[in-house]
């Protein structure tokens, strides 16, 4: 391929995203979805934004922290583990992600992950409508369904996609809408989306438009609406979704660090009839704008976007954001490259 013919990919920050990430202390990890990338992004030495990716097939769910990332591919489940001690760098990275454990799992869509009490992945299975947890002798394990969902099948009923964890265990589910037909959820995009207690499986809330990302962070369980493009919380009291911003994207990837918020933002894919009809296209016209595909900083003190990193390009689609507290410039193994066969670390034995 001719280099004016390869696919071409931007990353345009705002003037003091790299001035928060320092502030902050965090680096920060994306998942691309459809162009199956997971990017890492961290400070070079100067203080200029440092961009690492690695190929990853349909690359999703993600959950994880300094020392350790699980992240889902089209077929597997991978737990990549910290390849250095304190002090230690690898070519000027001071964090280095190897895949040390994989799940076989097949294609069954997962979507959000958590870390349950055992330090166990939770996922969700889409297309199952359930959530699982790995298994060493079968695609998964199911642990809980929906109560409108009869039975355990691969026809996506509902499009359960989102999990909030509080205490080891799964607390919150989003889904598109209550279906227990193959593929039912696509008829209740726009006010058919509902917040679900996994603890008792009833509606926390409900009338939204394809909500993600549930996550509990100060004492709150916020989501994102994505077909509207908003930002808020459940106030539990009434039932109903409080928006506290409103965003230029479909929004999908919810993390926190101090009053912020980090979000996903995605421009819809062209020609997909999941994307369309949302009320999110008629704020956009409304605004005169265009969906942006990019990393949102939000106080939530305020409601405003006040930092932003944006793709332009071959990337359009993400799905979750992670932080990673204490690590200021990340990179991470892949499967494509000889490095991998070389990168070897032994565990200490106290007698050896």
């Amino acid at each position: 391929m001719a280099e004016a013919d390869a696919p071409r990919l931007e990353i345009e920050t705002s003037r003091q995203f790299t001035a928060w990430m320092a502030e902050q202390g965090v680096s920060l990890a994306v998942t691309t979805y459809q162009t199956g990338k997971l990017f890492l992004f961290g400070l070079q030495p100067d203080g200029r934004l440092a961009v690492f990716e690695r190929t990853l097939n349909r690359t999703m769910g993600m959950v994880g922290d300094g020392q350790t990332l699980w992240i889902s591919s089209l077929f597997q489940l991978w737990r990549f583990e910290n390849a250095l001690g304190p002090g230690e760098s690898h070519n000027g990275h001071d964090r280095l992600f190897v895949p040390q454990l994989g799940y076989t799992t097949g294609d069954i869509d997962i979507h959000d992950i958590g870390i349950d009490g055992d330090g166990r992945p939770v996922f969700v299975s889409t297309a199952f409508s359930c959530l699982a947890v790995p298994s060493v002798t079968h695609s998964f394990e199911p642990i809980w369904k929906p109560p409108f969902i009869s039975k355990i099948a691969g026809e996506d009923r509902c499009h359960l996609n989102g999990l909030a964890m509080h205490g080891g265990n799964p607390a919150a589910v989003t889904a598109v809408g209550v279906s227990d037909v193959a593929d039912g959820w696509r008829d209740h995009r726009v006010g058919g989306g509902l917040v679900m207690d996994v603890t008792n499986g009833e509606i926390i809330c409900q009338g939204l438009s394809m909500p993600h990302s549930p996550r509990l962070y100060l004492d709150q369980l916020w989501l994102l609406n994505s077909g509207t493009g908003e930002l808020g919380f459940v106030d539990a009291a009434k039932a109903r979704f409080e928006p506290v911003c409103w965003l230029p994207g479909y929004a999908r990837g919810l993390a926190f660090v101090d009053r912020f918020a980090i979000v996903g933002l995605s421009a819809p894919r062209d020609g997909s009839k999941t994307f369309q009809g949302l009320p999110l296209d008629d704020r956009l016209t409304e605004k005169n704008g265009k969906p942006w595909c990019a990393i949102a900083i939000v106080d939530l003190k305020s409601g405003d976007m006040v930092h932003w990193l944006r793709f332009d390009g071959v990337v359009r689609e993400l799905y979750d954001v992670a932080t990673l507290p204490g690590v200021a410039r990340p990179m991470a193994l892949g499967f494509k490259t000889d490095e991998i066969r070389r990168m070897l670390t032994i565990a200490d034995h106290p007698d050896l």
